[in-house]
């Protein structure tokens, strides 16, 4: 593992990067790289992304307004959606989402896209990164013809690696440069450039022997995750039906210290990697001709969990002699996760969604995310209601489904009639316990 030097001597190194894709992935990336005393430019084919950058302001909430602000004065960082500067950076890391078709295949249209565009601009000695999730072969197989239809070969005019990300927003014991970060180079000289590159923002490096290595080892780290994700959410709705506690069991199971780590069970996978890139995997390997049924059985049970806490909630009001259909839902958390305004296949957009399909009248409460915006998939068109004690007594239910820290559940469990709680987040609470239903 190579490692960057403790300390940046205060001479920005005469490289300069150009970051393509400004938004989860590549500010705390650009982030790390103005730290380290180097020259940034971001690209963003969103002019609003740009504009808000290049005034100082942030547009995602775990890189606060002061350290853009900071970044953009220091002269070291700069927004662009003119992609003819794409030949002015040495290097060029490429930061963009690699979704899934309405099939659950590889949706690689922004990838080659950016590739395309790079070609246009592409001049001798750059070097080209991909650090979008992908399945094994895509740096070799897609991205590497479209850079040489510019008329420059690889490894001899530029250069390509493949360094896949490993961002957690809201990871507070974790930020960009101390997460260890595996590079996989076309060749020699490729790997050389690229953790040259890199050492100036990453603290430790992982140099690995080709890029389908580096890209494997991505969809292995959320592939290890979205499986056993799986599993407890299998064994939550098993446990249901037995009247054990789920949480307790992992709680105890905890204990172990060895041969045991705990997952825990949710309303859905949430965020741009579990939810999606083991499909990419089970997409390569149909091209050999295996099946991969692990992979297949856990995004089906993983797929399946919004359904299955409509149905408990659907029960729930049923014994309370209310019918879901003409019901007032309340759901807390539109995020994926605690604490962040990430709202990347969130399950509770689809949650959302089905309640809304069934008749329900529903609302949403996240303090991080004011007003939902068009997805891919989704266009809720709703806009946060203040939590009061009076609006809460309002809902004939309130949905539990991203546990933020900022939410008082005692308080909650207090005032709202029926409570689904899909995280444990009413764990400590101890009033109104007949109110609260594990999902």
């Amino acid at each position: 593992m190579a490692k960057r030097k403790k300390a940046f001597t205060g001479k920005a190194p005469s490289a300069s990067v150009g970051i393509v894709g400004l938004g989860y992935v590549g500010l705390p990336l650009a982030r790390e790289f103005c730290k380290g005393g180097a020259k940034v430019l971001g690209f963003d084919i969103n002019p609003r992304t740009v504009k808000l950058i290049n005034q100082g302001r942030s547009p995602i909430k775990h890189i606060p307004h002061a350290t853009m602000a900071e970044m953009v004065k220091s002269g070291r960082f700069r927004a662009t959606d003119n992609m003819s500067e794409l030949s002015k950076p040495d290097s060029i890391l490429i930061c963009v989402p690699t979704p899934l078709t309405a099939n659950r295949e590889p949706d690689l249209q922004y990838v080659e896209s950016t590739c395309r565009t790079i070609a246009k601009y592409l001049r001798k000695g750059q070097l080209v990164v991909l650090e979008s999730t992908t399945y094994p072969g895509t740096t070799r197989e897609v991205m590497l013809p479209m850079l040489e239809e510019s008329g420059l070969r690889v490894e001899r005019d530029f250069f390509l690696a493949f360094s896949p990300e490993r961002e957690d927003p809201g990871n507070k014991n974790f930020r960009t440069a101390t997460i260890p970060k595996v590079v996989g180079g076309y060749g020699q000289e490729s790997l050389r450039r690229a953790l040259e590159v890199y050492q100036v923002a990453i603290e430790n490096l992982v140099p690995v022997a080709t890029c389908e290595i580096a890209e494997a080892a991505k969809i292995l780290e959320n592939t290890y995750r979205c499986i056993n994700i799986a599993l407890v959410n299998e064994l939550k709705m098993l446990f249901d039906r037995m009247g054990i506690d789920v949480w307790e069991v992992i709680r105890a199971a905890s204990t172990k210290p060895f041969g045991f780590n705990p997952f825990y069970p949710g309303p859905g996978l949430g965020g741009h990697c579990i939810p999606i890139d083991p499909f990419y995997l089970t997409w390569k390997a149909r091209q050999y001709g295996l099946p991969t049924r692990f992979i297949e059985l856990a995004g089906e049970i993983n797929t399946s969990m919004p359904q299955y806490v409509i149905q408990r909630l659907t029960d729930a009001l049923n014994e309370r002699k209310k019918s879901l259909k003409g019901s007032r839902v309340l759901v807390l958390g539109l995020a994926y996760k605690p604490d962040i305004d990430d709202v990347r296949e969130s399950p509770s957009l689809e949650l959302i969604e089905l309640l809304r399909a069934k008749g329900a009248k529903v609302d949403y409460n996240d303090p991080y995310i004011p007003q939902t915006h068009k997805q891919r998939q989704h266009d809720l068109r709703l806009t946060s209601k203040p939590l009061t004690a009076k609006m809460l007594g309002a809902y004939d239910a309130v949905l539990i489904a991203t546990n933020h820290s900022e939410y008082d559940y005692a308080w909650i469990v207090k005032h709202a009639r029926l409570v689904i709680d899909t995280r444990n987040a009413t764990a400590k609470v101890r009033a109104g316990r007949a109110k609260i239903v594990k999902a």
